[in-house]
């Protein structure tokens, strides 16, 4: 694959995206928000692994930052091989009544980036007759729980459609829907976990190293782990009353937690 490009290589599922790819002999094209953290993240990499880490500061829910991270997409020098669309946030918040300005944020980085930088990175490769896409999703597309249930199908149907429209080019896209995962993007949107049993999570390194294998093989569904294999078919054969229920008790959980963090405050 060359040079891989991951969004959101800062933290979470990204920075783990970027170790593997880097210690695979991969160059990376490191995107996030935070130039003090991308630049340590650089160096690390280029002083364990031996390869080239770049560093491209955007904000993907800016345009013009969307527009720098697609022309590198584009660039003949060093083309990206690997584009991992990672890049993503939590809301905990109700829809109505909820931030709408964040909804928007939200909508921007989860969707139209995946959408921008796919279109772009798709048609340079397919120019080069190789390459990859995978895109992020998550167990969460399957059931109804906010707008972050809804980002998440959408990722998922497009890469989908995307893959149909890639075979016989030489290049894939692929779709990683892992469940709950240790990173620290629940922190990070304020979601308490406390509710969810151990067993319901898996490591990182596990998720991505799946991911990888399954780009590697042409996979266009990824499912991390049998737990969330199972799960995953389970939601897809339910009736959608009884998928619309689950989510209306995933998000009574938030609520309740929500109520004990203002209690506490």
């Amino acid at each position: 694959m060359g040079t891989a490009l991951v969004t959101g290589a800062s933290a979470g599922l990204g920075l783990e995206f970027a170790w593997q790819l880097a210690t695979a002999r991969h160059d990376v094209v490191l995107v996030a928000r935070d130039e003090q953290k991308l630049t340590r993240l650089a160096g690390q990499l280029e002083a364990a692994a031996g390869v080239r880490a770049e560093v491209l500061v955007a904000d993907l829910t800016d345009r013009a930052g969307l527009e720098r991270v697609s022309d590198r997409l584009r660039a003949d020098e060093r083309p990206v091989g690997l584009l991992v669309n990672n890049a993503g946030l939590g809301l905990n918040q109700h829809f109505v009544g909820g931030d709408l300005a964040a909804e928007e944020k939200a909508l921007d980085l989860m969707v139209r980036a995946v959408l921008v930088l796919s279109n772009v990175a798709a048609g340079a490769m397919v120019a080069r007759g190789r390459g990859a896409i995978l895109n992020v999703g998550s167990v969460g597309g399957l059931i109804a729980s906010g707008t972050y249930s809804a980002h998440k199908a959408w990722v998922r149907v497009f890469t989908e459609a995307l893959a149909v429209e890639l075979k016989d080019t030489g290049v894939t896209a692929t779709v990683v829907c892992p469940g709950f995962t240790h990173t620290e993007f629940h922190e990070r949107g304020r979601i308490d976990t406390a509710h969810y049993p151990e067993a319901a999570w898996l490591d990182a390194e596990d998720v991505v190293a799946a991911a990888l294998a399954d780009v590697r093989r042409g996979v266009v569904i990824s499912t991390p782990s049998l737990r969330y294999k199972v799960v995953s078919a389970v939601l897809r054969l339910a009736p959608r009353p009884a998928v619309r229920a689950f989510g209306g008790y995933r998000r009574a959980l938030a609520d309740e937690a929500l109520d004990s963090q203002v209690a506490d405050a």
